[in-house]
């Protein structure tokens, strides 16, 4: 049987990094990578340099002709490559071009293949692009509105490069929203503070993210699963959150999270992550789900040195807590604290609702979060018969999904269970677009002219049913806060 030529992005990431080398053990195909000629990826590619069935082009995702290269030959692209937060908060303009710039780039490059519908794409998005889930919202499903958290520019390019996969014609195109990769290697970053404790989280390890990559590639694929969004999530086993995960891991070091940290440090909303409704359907067809959460804090475990170990327990909590601990979230303006002591009003307001709901958080020993295992979850209505078969919708469904999100559907025909034709949309501030029905009811996309950077939520809100389920949870109808397109340049105004 001829091999088939799979192109990989982002080669000496998490997730590809771990794909490459399970591609390399399997040898089961040719296999190119692009990847920009840095020091540090010349060095990630040295293992690699001799390997058969590898061809390492060295240029960069955001030059058509570097991307029409590696595509051309090439019967799958596999493309987790992304230039992610929090660099990407700080950067949106280069999130922008290499994010959506990657996709348009690849897009336009299958285009250009003698047979481009025989060329399977497979693009990963992220969880990020439906925002925080706390409870009772936190079990979320492919269809639930978008909702990028304020100041996250790295969602929101992966939102856009999603919609441009989607909307491109092209036949077999799938887009996997990656949740939290779990991998051993452990990152101190101010961003860490952003995340409300309650967070529930359904991770993918590392290996199993790679995994999923790989066996996309199988032929045996059904035809069905093309043309679809999923989320990617380990399952049951591996769900936690986030209070939990901090006490699991830092068990491994001897430390108890309560004694290095207060609880006032964490933000209380606007971050994202979610238990998964649907993750199974995508390891249906990928069978990637072979890890759990046990599995990750062994890889975690191994990872520490016992010189580690020992270092960490001779030094008293509160040395780490003011050595280590505390500047994360006090001394430079990503920090949750920093935002307090220099009244940054919007990061306030987007975080914690107000400098009030801030001072009334509570210690550790008091109000800790509901263990979510124990709530009924709340599920989202669509605004469309999600009983009735695809093939049978037709536009009295479009109809009803429209006025569910405050607009209207403007096209006046539909052929019953085509869901892959533009239509036209109206949406409740009056922008006309255009959108297939398998990106707003299968991706919980909506208005582009609406659409963030640049956010008014609160008022979005009041004019849409259909998100207004995933921003009252935690926000209050009173609430009129409005966030600029370049909302975040105010962590680098007081830099």
């Amino acid at each position: 049987m001829t091999r088939r030529t799979v192109f990989l992005t982002g080669a000496t990431g998490s997730m590809g990094g771990s794909a490459l080398k399970q591609l390399m053990e399997q040898a089961q195909h040719n296999v190119v990578v692009l990847v920009r000629p840095s020091r540090k990826n010349r060095e990630a590619m040295d293992p690699y340099r001799e390997k058969p069935g590898l061809k390492i082009f060295w240029g960069d995702l955001t030059r058509y002709e570097d991307v029409l290269a590696c595509v051309s030959g090439a019967d799958i692209v596999l493309h987790p490559a992304a230039f992610i937060a929090p660099a990407a908060d700080h950067d949106p303009e280069t999130a922008w071009r290499i994010n959506v710039g990657s996709a348009e780039n690849i897009v336009r490059a299958i285009e250009a293949q003698p047979d481009p519908d025989a060329i399977r794409f497979v693009n990963i998005g992220t969880v990020a692009a439906t925002g925080d889930r706390l409870p009772p919202i936190h079990v979320g499903r492919t269809g639930d509105p978008l909702k990028p958290s304020i100041f996250d520019m790295y969602a929101c390019s992966k939102i856009a490069a999603e919609r441009l996969v989607a909307e491109s014609g092209l036949r077999r195109w799938v887009s996997l929203r990656q949740t939290y990769i779990a991998t051993s290697r452990q990152i101190q970053d101010p961003i860490m503070y952003h995340q409300p404790i309650g967070t529930c989280i359904e991770l993918c390890t590392e290996q199993d993210a790679g995994l999923l990559l790989v066996n996309a590639c199988r032929r045996d694929i059904p035809e069905e699963f093309w043309g679809r969004f999923y989320n990617i999530g380990g399952g049951p086993r591996c769900r936690t959150v986030f209070h939990e995960y901090m006490a699991r891991s830092m068990k491994l070091v001897g430390i108890d999270y309560r004694t290095i940290m207060e609880r006032n440090w964490f933000a209380t909303r606007n971050f994202h992550c979610q238990w998964f409704e649907d993750a199974h359907i995508l390891n249906d067809y990928l069978h990637f789900q072979t890890e759990t959460l046990d599995d990750h804090l062994r890889h975690v475990d191994r990872a520490f040195p016992e010189s580690t170990r020992t270092g960490v327990r001779l030094i008293p909590p509160e040395e780490i807590k003011k050595g280590v601990m505390r500047p994360l979230a006090y001394d430079t303006p990503d920090c949750t604290l920093y935002w307090m002591e220099h009244d940054m009003r919007m990061r306030i307001t987007a975080f914690f609702k107000s400098r009030q709901d801030w001072a009334a958080i509570p210690g550790w020993d008091v109000d800790m979060p509901r263990d979510p295992r124990r709530l009924e979850p709340v599920r989202l209505d669509h605004g469309y018969d999600e009983g009735k078969p695809l093939a049978e919708l037709d536009l009295r469904d479009m109809r009803a999904a429209a006025e569910f999100r405050g607009g209207r559907c403007l096209s006046e025909r539909m052929k019953t269970g085509d869901l892959r034709a533009r239509m036209r949309w109206q949406c409740a501030f009056g922008h006309a677009f255009e959108a297939t029905p398998n990106l707003i009811l299968k991706g919980g996309h909506w208005c582009p002219e609406c659409a963030p950077p640049g956010w008014n939520f609160d008022e979005q809100a009041k004019r849409n049913p259909f998100f207004a389920q995933v921003w009252y949870p935690n926000h209050d109808r009173g609430e009129h806060n409005v966030y600029p397109a370049d909302c975040w340049r105010d962590v680098l105004a007081v830099g």
